[in-house]
């Protein structure tokens, strides 16, 4: 028994019997009335996974009852039955979102086949909006934290603009959280129900890129053995969100432009435009007007994409957000680690918040997830934080630069370098962190200067 249920309208009786029967055999729930207003009643306390309803009845026709049941249970496909087939009723009925038009002299098989197929597109909506609450429900635990006032004026603009349907411009270094603030926009935005789809330009080469924005058509290069929908065209009814905008070339940037201006894009190797019908957010992590002043961005389209620009402050703007971000970080990373609760010291929040964190919150949620899975105990140490955390708070080596007047920088640099390296016993990752420089850098300068550890005050090397 396959537990779905249908239900039938039709005022003749002899026919809702005969598919009660028939429906029956195959393993179905069946309940059948004869009036629309019946079947109102029933759709409101049952969930049916298909409905037959008769076109023609006294009182409530087959179109109106097909309005009220796709109001009352809009996942629910309808078949509708007429016992005289007519091209323009079945065009009606199918663009008022019957699934299909059936006549009733219709064989047995051709009716089982139609309701399996109804019922086989009634399970595919069902899981697909299933998969769009667990996408909500994950979007929901990514949460945009802050408190900061520049932070607040973040907040203030997405909710003035999130209901809109103006182009965005998201701008903001790397690890801001971009794509987070896209996704906000999207789900609290009348586009909800549709699909988010997003793509990094700076991530794909530019035949690719152009053929996973506008698609192809079959033939269009070698490879392409079928058509391929761009995933412009994918976004239907949703949004798109368009990532390292400014990394796009010249001539995708004009399909970019018509998309905007005519909202139509042309595929691969197609000749006829297609009509596209999504909300465009875009971002940058560089500077769109000195890209436009520099020859390297299309002015057209930039102002294009800056109708509405919401700027993410970098996170050592923000330094009191990272209390904040490191509680949140701190309570997923153990949720996901499966570990007991976990605080940190005093000593290292304050290395955190003072730290000017150039990978911004994705740093700083990648050093709390380090620290989380390192320290053995309850609370996070010194210890747990990356080499660099560990000379931060010691004393500046001071170099005197008296005298220095006829001393060229080159043999400046090398006097520091060396009293950098004799102050912390010619220790080299520690040198190179104070230095702020790669332990890579400084090898070439020490072989460069030809710079060697005095005897006398040499310590232990690294």
């Amino acid at each position: 028994m396959t537990g779905e249920r249908i239900l039938i309208v039709d005022d003749d009786e002899s026919m809702c019997e005969f598919l009660t029967i028939m429906l029956e055999k195959e393993g179905y729930e069946v309940h059948a009335v004869n009036r629309g207003r019946e079947a109102i009643d029933l759709a409101k306390t049952n969930r049916y996974h298909a409905a037959m309803i008769d076109i023609k009845m006294p009182g409530m026709d087959g179109m109106t009852l097909l309005g009220e049941l796709r109001t009352i249970s809009p996942g629910t496909p309808v078949v509708i039955m007429t016992a005289f087939s007519s091209e323009e009723t079945a065009i009606e009925a199918v663009n008022r979102g019957a699934f299909y038009y059936l006549v009733k002299q219709a064989k047995k098989d051709e009716i089982r086949l139609v309701i399996k197929k109804a019922l086989e597109v009634g399970r595919l909506q069902a899981e697909n909006r299933f998969l769009k609450q667990q996408l909500r429900s994950r979007h929901s635990s990514k949460k945009i934290i802050g408190k900061s006032e520049c932070f607040e004026e973040v907040f203030h603009l997405v909710d003035r603009v999130a209901n809109c349907e103006s182009t965005i411009l998201i701008c903001g270094e790397s690890g801001t959280g971009k794509e987070l603030v896209a996704r906000e926009l999207h789900y609290r935005s009348r586009r909800a129900d549709g699909p988010f789809v997003s793509i990094n330009c700076g991530a794909l080469p530019e035949t690719l890129l152009e053929s996973e924005l506008f698609g192809h058509r079959r033939g269009a290069f070698t490879g392409a053995v079928r058509d391929k929908d761009g995933l412009f065209t994918v976004a239907k009814g949703g949004t798109f969100f368009l990532d390292e905008v400014a990394e796009t070339s010249p001539a995708i940037q004009v399909k970019l432009l018509r998309v905007l201006q005519e909202r139509e894009i042309i595929p691969l190797g197609g000749t006829k435009p297609v009509k596209v019908e999504m909300r465009l957010i875009a971002a940058t992590n560089v500077d769109l007007e000195q890209r436009v002043d520099e020859g390297l961005f299309r002015a057209d389209l930039f102002y294009r994409l800056n109708v509405i620009q919401i700027p993410l402050p970098p996170l050592r703007k923000r330094r009191d957000d990272v209390p904040l971000l490191v509680d949140f970080f701190l309570q997923e990373t153990v949720k996901r680690a499966h570990t007991g609760p976990k605080s940190v010291t005093p000593e290292v929040m304050d290395l955190l918040v003072r730290y000017d964190w150039p990978g911004n919150v994705r740093e700083l949620e990648n050093v709390v997830e380090r620290a989380v899975v390192l320290q053995d105990g309850d609370t996070i140490g010194k210890e747990a934080l990356p080499p660099k955390f560990q000379t931060m708070g010691e004393k500046p080596v001071e170099c005197n630069l008296s005298g220095t007047a006829n001393v060229t920088l080159e043999q400046l640099e090398r006097r520091y370098l060396a009293k950098v390296l004799e102050e912390v016993g010619w220790r080299k990752k520690v040198a190179a962190d104070i230095l702020g420089i790669d332990a890579s850098t400084l090898y070439r300068k020490i072989n460069r200067y030809e710079l060697a550890p005095d005897r006398k005050s040499e310590k232990q090397p690294v």
